[in-house]
């Protein structure tokens, strides 16, 4: 389980600061996250990463690195920290953005989302399993569930619709993860994702509830 410190309150504002710890390294938060998207943060290397910006953790993402380079390679290097050389701690998204950006070429169903890559425009599927499946190849330390991106502005029944999916496939994240182990010898962590809307003057409440 990710252990989560707190090192300091505001009362007034409630605004905190604390860390958590990865076999990668601390975090201390609230953090500064650049965006290696495919593997790499544009236009800064590694060495300028760490040590000018000094950035504690960066993000990837699930989508992009399965299209390119692939499962498969990242397997073969050793995950992602290796492919990369980056040491410290790395969070994957788990593609569901990119999925909805590309609204014109997906199509979602209950056990996920269809797809065509924005490469080649070749067919593909999301799963939640999938999902994890990928993220273990990738090893990253943080790994974020499949969710459907609500647009905005959106409907209320559109709205809840969405959010009850997200529900249903952060379960079957849950349930893939549980079910799975991490293939490089560190731990990995799953994170979930509050989706939904805002929905003015609608009169009524929508709450997301995920247990366990």
């Amino acid at each position: 389980m990710l252990k989560f410190s707190v090192d300091s309150k505001n009362s007034n504002s409630k605004a905190r600061a604390g860390y958590f710890e990865t076999d990668h390294g601390r975090v201390k938060t609230p953090a500064f996250m650049p965006v290696g998207t495919q593997g790499t943060v544009k236009a800064v290397d590694q060495n300028f990463l760490e040590n000018n910006i000094r950035a504690q953790i960066v993000l990837s993402n699930t989508y992009h690195l399965y299209l390119r380079p692939g499962t498969e390679i990242l397997e073969k290097a050793g995950g992602l920290h290796k492919f990369m050389n980056w040491q410290n701690p790395i969070l994957t998204d788990s593609g569901g953005y990119q999925v909805y950006s590309l609204s014109n070429l997906r199509k979602l169903k209950e056990d996920g989302v269809e797809f065509r890559s924005h490469l080649d425009g070749s067919s593909h599927f999301f799963s939640p399993e999938k999902v994890i499946q990928i993220q273990r190849s990738i090893g990253s330390d943080i790994m974020m569930v499949l969710d459907e991106c609500t647009p905005y502005p959106c409907e209320f029944d559109y709205t809840e619709k969405s959010t009850e999916l997200t529900s249903r496939w952060a379960v079957l994240n849950m349930e893939a993860f549980e079910n799975s182990n991490p293939l490089y010898g560190h731990e990995q962590f799953l994170f979930g994702i509050i989706q939904g809307s805002i929905i003015k003057n609608s009169g009524k409440n929508l709450q997301l509830i995920l247990q366990n």
